[in-house]
């Protein structure tokens, strides 16, 4: 049985996480951080304010913490040769690359995704597949008004990823751009971003690709729930102990492609 640990144990998606650890045959709930919580019982499982204090026992942390906190966090147990999912929004690719050094240099296993639903993976991985094929796209990334960080984790993988397989085709150099050149977005992975922020949003992702008179949207829209995250951590909770270095994105895993 492995041995979890979740961080951010009582925030909106980390408390289901919990939950879905509990009801699994093959996990346990080793120890929790929520500093809010801290010197408290989570079912049988000590709270701790701090993932290094809260790693003995563990072969994975899981986090849904904070931009704020989740670098330190993921290096902290990747220093204990404990494995780690990484579901927290955030992290730039400089951030992940050096995960990745350190990970591999302690030969543990990070798995991180923008989004661990399965509706998700798919529509990234139908967009990796498209972009081998369509040279121009830009990337919309809606979320609630009050979420802090921009753009959203599924958005700036998506965009990063999509990067990797090869940088847009721009019709106008953006510095030729007439007006405030913010109007067309952030540029990440070498597309541009758009980020829009209103009530009724939780995460919606889309990217649209272009062609002369045709277009293609492929759209991942996030309910209210967190419930479809907790199928797809699980899934990379049980894989991360059998990999070294990073592996980035849910899709990867579901599609053997590292």
């Amino acid at each position: 049985m492995l041995g979890i640990c979740v961080a951010g144990a009582t925030g909106w998606a980390g408390s289901a996480v919990v939950r879905g650890v509990l009801d699994a045959d093959d996990l346990g709930l080793r120890s929790a951080v929520a500093r809010s919580a801290a010197g408290q019982d989570l079912r049988g499982a000590p709270v701790f304010g701090h993932v290094r204090e809260a790693l003995d026992d563990v072969d994975v942390l899981i986090d849904y913490t904070s931009h704020l906190v989740v670098k330190e966090n993921v290096l902290a147990a990747v220093e204990r040769g404990v494995a780690v999912v990484v579901g927290t929004s955030g992290l730039s690719a400089d951030d992940f690359a050096e995960i990745d050094a350190a990970a591999r240099d302690r030969g543990v296993g990070v798995v991180a995704a923008g989004n661990f639903s399965l509706t998700a993976a798919m529509a990234q991985a139908a967009a990796l597949l498209a972009a081998r094929h369509l040279p121009h796209w830009e990337i919309v990334d809606y979320a609630s008004a009050t979420k802090p960080d921009v753009p959203s984790g599924t958005a700036r993988e998506l965009a990063e990823r999509l990067g990797e397989v090869r940088h847009p085709v721009r019709g106008r150099p953006l510095e030729e751009t007439d007006g405030p050149r913010e109007a067309r977005g952030a540029s990440v992975g070498g597309a541009q971003v758009h980020s829009v922020r209103l009530p009724s949003f939780v995460v919606s992702t889309e990217v649209v690709f272009g062609l002369p008179d045709e277009r293609l949207s492929i759209r991942h829209d996030a309910g209210g729930s967190p419930a479809p995250y907790v199928v797809g951590t699980l899934l990379a909770a049980r894989a991360a102990p059998e990999r070294v270095g990073l592996t980035r994105g849910l899709d990867t895993l579901l599609l053997g492609q590292a």
